[in-house]
């Protein structure tokens, strides 16, 4: 998660479940002395889901609901040695034990039989310190080896985070936790990044996918950032260099994508602006009928900090074009980044390509340990209009104890046709979750 990104969206909102669910990893010293750091990491999170309709976006549900019980735990070793220049050797070895229990999930992405233990960091990395002036402390970072990585507030690319469950007859299952996505590491990375938190600063990457539902991807480029106090503008060009063709994504295969963005307050205190203009070349000439195709939104808040609970309210309007590859969008900012809807952005479709979606959310603080919020959401399926529908989604962020958050939500969808993905007929679904998370 980028930092300036961390800091400008607590500027609107007090917190995030998403800025939360980042921040559970906690480090245990067990060993510091003489520029040399060991410590011991772990992250826990555990989610219960129940859904009244089922939806047949992949075939693999029938008619009814579903409940089920997503949970992992994470876990590992990471440290660090510094020099007399403050430059610094890094490394991170971790694993992850997740899994998904009861009916699977409401589209049948898992069925509550996955059980996984697997390797998720394995990374290795050196800081310049004060070696590079210029380019200030730490100004230069050189890591590779399987890790996260996020690019703006993660409209492109936020880990490699879709966990497929046994669907598919379980080829692309990743150990179930499709909602909660325990694994988000890329398989290999070599990521060079240049620059500190304020000014110009890019990164150049290189990223190789090991998850089949996402075809086991592999791409590169460059993302260019200028940071200052009223906010982050980024310029991101990436271009696919192989796919694994049996598991689709064929034009993913010289793919170029090309995104221009900003997010910040344009330096007025309350005000909270975001958008993010995509377009992208679906280069491999031997795939037809894939389109060219662009995708854009833009949204402002307004933090109203005199009145009790400092209350937000924000709107977006997104809009994706027919045939635009979402490639590896993630929850990242709070709840709608970027699965839009905990219903339709989860299960029911869109997806983030052919549709047109509105959003409105408000959000208020009755304390600094809790949060309240509403979504609401318009879909428009461009396409064909079977995913059209609305969605309204209630939701609370609760720090109960040091050693307890949670996070109830409960969310009505209604779906405008007859024939849409939710499977009997188009009444409202009523959802319901809780996400606990339990820091060490």
């Amino acid at each position: 998660m980028n930092k300036y990104k961390t800091n400008i969206a607590r500027k609107v909102i007090p917190f995030t479940i998403a800025y939360l669910m980042a921040s559970t990893a906690q480090a245990y010293s067990l060993f510091s002395q003489d520029g040399t750091e060991i410590n011991l990491d772990i992250e826990a999170v555990y989610g219960i889901f129940s859904s009244n309709k089922n939806y047949s976006t992949l075939g693999e549900k029938t008619e009814g609901s579903s409940d089920w019980q997503e949970g992992y735990i994470k876990y590992g070793l990471s440290g660090s040695n510094t020099f007399g220049t403050n430059s610094s050797f890094y490394a991170g070895l971790n694993l992850v034990s997740s899994g998904t229990w009861g009916d699977g999930d409401a589209a049948g992405f898992t069925n509550g039989s996955e059980r996984e233990t697997e390797l998720e960091d394995a990374y290795l990395g050196w800081r310049s310190g004060n070696i590079i002036p210029v380019l200030g402390p730490d100004g230069l970072d050189i890591s590779l080896g399987r890790q996260n990585f996020v690019i703006g507030d993660g409209f492109l690319v936020n880990g490699d985070a879709l966990n497929f469950g046994k669907a598919f007859n379980g080829s692309q299952n990743r150990g179930g936790g499709y909602w909660l996505a325990p694994r988000k590491a890329f398989d290999r990375t070599t990521i060079v990044r240049i620059g500190g938190s304020d000014g110009l600063r890019g990164d150049l990457f290189w990223l190789k996918s090991d998850n089949l539902a996402q075809a086991e991807t592999e791409m590169a480029g460059i993302n260019v950032e200028y940071v200052n106090s009223e906010g982050a503008f980024g310029l991101t060009y990436m271009e696919g260099l192989d796919v694994n063709e049996h598991y689709g994504y064929d034009y993913r295969d010289s793919q170029q994508t090309l995104s221009l963005r900003y997010q910040g307050n344009a330096g007025v205190e309350n005000l909270f602006l975001s958008g993010e203009f995509v377009t992208q070349d679906q280069g491999n000439e031997n795939v037809t009928g894939v389109p060219d195709a662009d995708a854009w939104y833009l949204e402002a808040g307004w933090s109203f900090v005199d009145l009790p609970w400092s209350p937000s309210l924000n709107y977006r309007y997104a809009s994706f074009g027919d045939g635009y590859d979402p490639l590896f969008y993630g929850f990242n900012r709070g709840y709608g980044t970027w699965f839009q809807g905990e219903v339709g952005g989860s299960y029911a479709g869109p997806f983030n390509s052919g549709a047109d979606i509105q959003h409105l959310a408000v959000r208020a603080a009755p304390t600094e340990m809790l949060s309240l919020g509403m979504l609401y959401y318009n879909f428009s399926d461009t396409e064909n209009g079977i995913m059209d529908g609305q969605e309204l989604d209630l939701y609370a962020e609760w720090v109960v104890t040091p050693s307890l958050i949670l996070s109830p939500l409960i969310g009505f969808y209604k779906p405008d046709n007859s024939i849409s993905t939710q499977l009997g007929e188009n009444g409202i679904n009523v959802y319901a979750q809780m996400i606990a998370i339990v820091p060490f």
